[in-house]
């Protein structure tokens, strides 16, 4: 499907898309994906299409050329503005979010260290060794350990609530009913926190506790990985925030010759009529125009005298304004020559 937009060069069409651009600028801030903002800005890409049809029907060349520069400014400054959106963002990412992710990491890699040393033993004699405190009760057995801990996990979903059960090699053990899965659920903490699922397994069970705990290494590598990728994303949001908009240069020069054709043009105090050039038009009225062809040439003259000139509608008011004044002059001759004989 295709759609085509007709306008007339030195007609109304420009007033009508000029009327289409500035509500087109109002709806697109509304009707947005993005939250809703209290104030509209005067500036938004949808719009730009209108703006470029208003200035095809424009006959002025100073309005075309203020037309182009409006849609450049508009896109510099919605650029300019992103750029500011960010910087603010990156400011907040230095002065709060990275110290604070830092600052958290680093004490979770410090808790995962101690933890690592705590479990060495375990790692290294768990198969000859063990010993699980549960509800004040040491057991070696581990089939033994493993059933008691699974009666202590009932007993508190039984009163509903959650609490410590026992200990193993230095890390405080408590468990709690999760209701929503309907699963058990064993925290191990030293410095840091583990967590596993409790299973209807007994020796299951142990093994998930020991696989947790060998775990502690691998957190390690992954929490420091965490902590340099960190420390990088800040060092460079600290050289992006400093980096001035690229295109400041290029946005000054074009508003301000913006500016010089807004003065030249005086677009805020002109009549419709005048700010479309219409001043130009009543003075050409009068005098033969050179038709031009589609490609924008000259044609010759010998279609210049076939071709028969339409004058303009401001012509016509100004030949219907000359015809009034030259009547009036008339009657006031008139006048004076009847007045001696009065």
């Amino acid at each position: 499907m295709k759609i085509f937009r007709y306008v007339t060069e030195n007609t109304f069409d420009a007033y009508m898309w000029q009327i289409l651009e500035n509500k087109q600028k109002f709806i697109s801030q509304i009707m947005t994906s993005k939250s809703p903002v209290r104030a509209c800005e005067d500036v938004d890409d949808a719009a730009l299409s209108y703006a470029e049809i208003k200035a095809l029907a424009t006959g002025n060349p100073y309005i075309k050329e203020k037309m182009d520069l409006d849609i450049q400014v508009s896109k510099l400054k919605l650029m300019k503005a992103n750029h500011t959106s960010q910087k603010y963002r990156l400011e907040t990412d230095i002065a709060k979010n990275y110290p604070m992710q830092i600052t958290a990491a680093k004490e979770r890699l410090e808790g995962l260290k101690a933890d690592a040393q705590a479990v060495k033993p375990l790692l290294e004699n768990g198969k000859e060794e063990f010993s699980m405190t549960i509800g004040g009760k040491a057991y070696t057995d581990r089939k033994e350990a493993g059933t008691a801990l699974i009666a202590a996990c009932a007993g508190l979903k039984a009163v509903k609530t959650s609490g410590q059960v026992g200990e193993f090699y230095g890390f405080q053990m408590s468990a709690e009913f999760d209701s929503f899965n309907q699963k058990y659920m064993l925290t191990l903490k030293r410095q840091c926190s583990y967590k596993i699922e409790v299973g209807k397994d007994t020796l299951g069970n142990l093994q998930r506790i020991s696989n947790a705990l060998s775990g502690i290494e691998r957190k390690v590598a992954e929490t420091q990985q965490k902590l340099e990728t960190l420390q990088q994303q800040l060092e460079t949001a600290k050289e992006e925030v400093a980096k001035p908009f690229e295109k400041e240069q290029e946005l000054a020069e074009k508003s301000e010759r913006l500016a010089e054709l807004n003065a030249l043009l005086n677009m805020d105090e002109k009549g419709p009529a005048e700010a479309l050039g219409a001043e130009e038009v009543t003075e050409a009225a009068d005098q033969p125009r050179s038709p031009m062809n589609y490609a924008g040439r000259v044609a010759d003259e010998t279609i210049v005298a076939d071709s028969p000139h339409r004058p303009s509608v401001l012509g016509k008011l100004k030949e219907a304004q000359e015809r009034i004044a030259a009547g009036q002059k008339k009657q006031e001759k008139i006048h004076r020559k009847l007045e001696p004989q009065l």
